[in-house]
């Protein structure tokens, strides 16, 4: 993941996705709307400092709070890289909350249904989901 267009102090910032780990929900060249010091809780997407490698940023799902940090996954089970490689995350490394997410158009689409499918599907919300939480804490 990379940051790009945060002004220092500003609440808000626009963050890349790189990377399979939260596939479906982001896809490799996603565009974040991060909100820096929000709230958080369980089931949200947030953006962090990786615990191994503080000048890494990642992009992960927070399952729940336990002794020593958030417990993040990805959505991706197969894609490694969270919490069962590095353990639970300090709240200090944790930088903001996800809000939304742009997805750029592909190079083929170019037909009109391909421009209405991505048009409809480009801009969305990234909300909270407890249902997935619930499902992640169950493994």
């Amino acid at each position: 993941m990379t940051e790009q267009g945060r002004e220092p102090g500003a609440p808000f910032g626009v963050a890349e996705v790189t990377g399979p780990s939260m596939y479906p929900t982001l896809r490799q060249g996603d565009q974040l709307l991060v909100h820096y010091g929000a709230r958080v809780r369980p089931g949200d997407i947030a953006v962090l400092r990786h615990p191994l490698q503080q000048d890494l940023l990642i992009v992960k799902r927070l399952v729940e709070r336990r002794e020593g940090g958030w417990w993040v996954l990805g959505d991706n089970p197969g894609a490694e890289g969270d919490s069962r490689v590095f353990g639970a995350v300090p709240p200090e490394l944790l930088l903001g909350r996800v809000r939304g997410r742009y997805r750029p158009r592909g190079p083929g689409q170019r037909s009109v249904p391909a421009l209405v499918s991505w048009a409809v599907s480009a801009v969305r919300p990234v909300v909270s989901v407890r249902a997935v939480s619930r499902r992640l804490r169950a493994r």
